[in-house]
């Protein structure tokens, strides 16, 4: 996704990585889309997860293939037009705060939240259209009840 600063007017990328079940799990804002600037998203990636995934989807960007080879060797890499919905439709949200914060003021300003905003995000949204109301009612409140105690914050009367 590009974003343009609002300040300078300088275009930046939001590299975003998504998993399987559509959480995101980084997000990186930087000013090029080359071989340099996905290896170091990749990089940022697998030492913020820990392990190396078996395989990974992009789109047909040929700079991800250069970053693979030189961090990530033995990974399987899928780049066809439909496989990579969940990553595409991931900055929906994006947008939407984007818009309700009248922009970001700054590119630092749009990393901090983002990274911040992505996982909160995922865990306060479960897949609604994949769940009962009665599961989707039980979920949520499962995962309010662990905020507050994450939080710290007294349980509501």
């Amino acid at each position: 996704m590009k974003w343009c600063s609002q300040s300078t007017g300088v275009q930046y990328y939001l590299w975003r990585a998504v998993d399987a079940a559509g959480n995101v799990l980084d997000v990186l804002l930087q000013r090029h889309r080359d071989t340099l600037a996905a290896e170091r998203f990749f990089r940022k990636l697998l030492k913020k997860q820990g392990f190396v995934p078996r395989v990974i989807v992009t789109d047909k960007l040929k700079s991800y293939e250069a970053a693979k080879k030189q961090v990530m060797q033995n990974v399987e890499h899928r780049a066809h037009k439909g496989l990579n919905n969940l990553c595409e439709n991931s900055h929906q949200p994006t947008r939407v705060r984007e818009r309700r914060m009248r922009k970001f003021k700054s590119p630092g300003q749009a990393q901090r939240f983002l990274s911040a905003s992505g996982p909160i995000r995922g865990h306060f949204h479960p897949k609604q259209h994949q769940l009962s109301a009665h599961h989707y009612r039980e979920q949520l409140r499962q995962r309010f009840e662990d905020w507050r105690e994450v939080a710290c914050l007294k349980p509501a009367a």
